[in-house]
């Protein structure tokens, strides 16, 4: 295909496109699924235009999800060996195809994570994570880096990354940007934001958020942004919780340190919390049994965040559940949340609709996300990145990778 050579890099990484040449190259270097606990840096095919509203990226950033932990563990079916991952991504647009009239070839954009085509009944009422046309394999919208069941789009934890849809997605970026501080548009920044919204935050508050990796962490921003009085910020990670009290000032609870943490954050909110956000998902602490009905595929991993919330919520308060739900779970705690008269509120975060007013705080410096950034590594070094991030070593939160 033909690729792109920047012949300017200004030192905060972002692009200024002056002049360029083209060269012939067929192989690229990717982050690929080898199978359960398995990524490799391999080579393969460069992507190349399919359809007319396609573009092709050149990425200078790209970087690791919680979300492509569960992918690595398993927690995500039909995942073929060999898939690029990587939702979060943005580049320089190399090609474009001929119906594409928001970008150009040289624009700087991010591309956020869910694939959309802008124009089904979803799309249109923006409620872009589940849009009708992006993946024909199920009953929910396309992702990048996701699997067959998420549309079977290449990831973009890559050298270049094709783009359908590219009317709808890719925003550009202004120059005076970092890839730093705009990289997180594709995802972690959008899904916080929209978190701590659906969880209908009103100032003086009183929130708890369960999980202090890079979504916990943003949530937080988010929930004193929106005047939350006190916030509890729960993990059993050392060097998380102090990262959550030292950059986002909120009360830290240790798991492991607490009998039943859910009975405790309902005695220290004094009947509950108003609101309880659970960043963890599926990969929270499991107990003995749900390990065997997981291993069994009888259950989609922990829901021990669920019922931490269902303990610590006050009567008539919401739950919103942004870390991501594999399979069906047994004794989940619906009579609990019935009973109380609490409000459930969850899914995948509608990227699009967030990006542009985010970025205008992020330019007018009202809002930062660059102190979870805890490791900028090159692409080739894949393997060791995503094993750092998963086992939490290093002091690691966030991992930037630089093709």
């Amino acid at each position: 295909m033909l690729l792109l050579i920047i012949t300017k890099l200004k030192r905060k990484e972002s692009i200024d496109v002056f002049s360029y040449k083209y060269i012939i190259q067929e192989k690229m270097k990717a982050i690929v699924y080898k199978g359960i606990n398995n990524v490799q840096v391999a080579q393969m095919s460069d992507p190349k235009l399919e359809k007319h509203d396609d573009i092709i990226i050149k990425v200078t950033s790209t970087a690791i999800c919680g979300s492509d932990l569960h992918l690595v563990h398993g927690f995500v079916p039909n995942l073929v060996k060999g898939t690029p991952l990587g939702h979060e991504t943005m580049g320089i647009v190399l090609e474009a195809g001929s119906d594409v009239t928001k970008v150009k070839s040289g624009d700087r954009v991010i591309i956020p994570f869910p694939v959309a085509c802008g124009h089904c009944a979803f799309c249109e009422s923006g409620l872009f994570s589940q849009c009708d046309n992006s993946n024909e394999h199920g009953e929910v919208g396309g992702l990048f880096g996701y699997g067959e069941d998420f549309g079977g789009y290449a990831g973009g934890q890559a050298e270049y990354l094709r783009v359908p849809y590219a009317n709808v997605g890719p925003v550009q970026v202004p120059e005076e940007l970092s890839d730093e501080q705009a990289l997180f548009l594709t995802d972690i920044l959008p899904t916080s934001y929209w978190g701590a919204s659906i969880s209908q935050i009103k100032p003086g508050d009183s929130v708890i958020v369960l999980g202090c990796g890079p979504v916990g962490l943003l949530t937080q921003k988010w929930a004193a942004y929106m005047g939350a009085g006190r916030i509890y910020a729960v993990d059993c990670v050392d060097y998380r919780l102090h990262h959550a009290q030292k950059h986002n000032g909120v009360e830290t609870i240790h798991l492991e340190e607490c009998e039943d943490t859910g009975a405790y954050l309902k005695e220290l909110t004094h009947g509950g919390a108003d609101c309880v956000i659970d960043c963890v998902g599926l990969d929270g602490k499991m107990s003995i049994l749900e390990k065997i009905e997981s291993a069994f595929k009888l259950q989609g991993g922990s829901k021990s965040a669920i019922e931490i919330a269902s303990k610590s919520v006050k009567k008539g308060g919401n739950v919103t559940l942004v870390g991501v739900y594999g399979g069906p779970y047994n004794h989940f705690p619906l009579g609990e949340f019935l009973s109380r008269n609490i409000t459930l509120r969850m899914g995948q975060c509608p990227a699009q609709r967030y990006v542009n007013p985010i970025m205008e705080l992020i330019k007018a410096g009202k809002f930062d996300a660059t102190d979870i950034i805890s490791h900028t590594l090159p692409l080739s070094e894949g393997k060791h990145a995503y094993s750092i991030f998963d086992k939490k070593i290093d002091n690691c939160i966030k991992v930037i990778l630089k093709p």
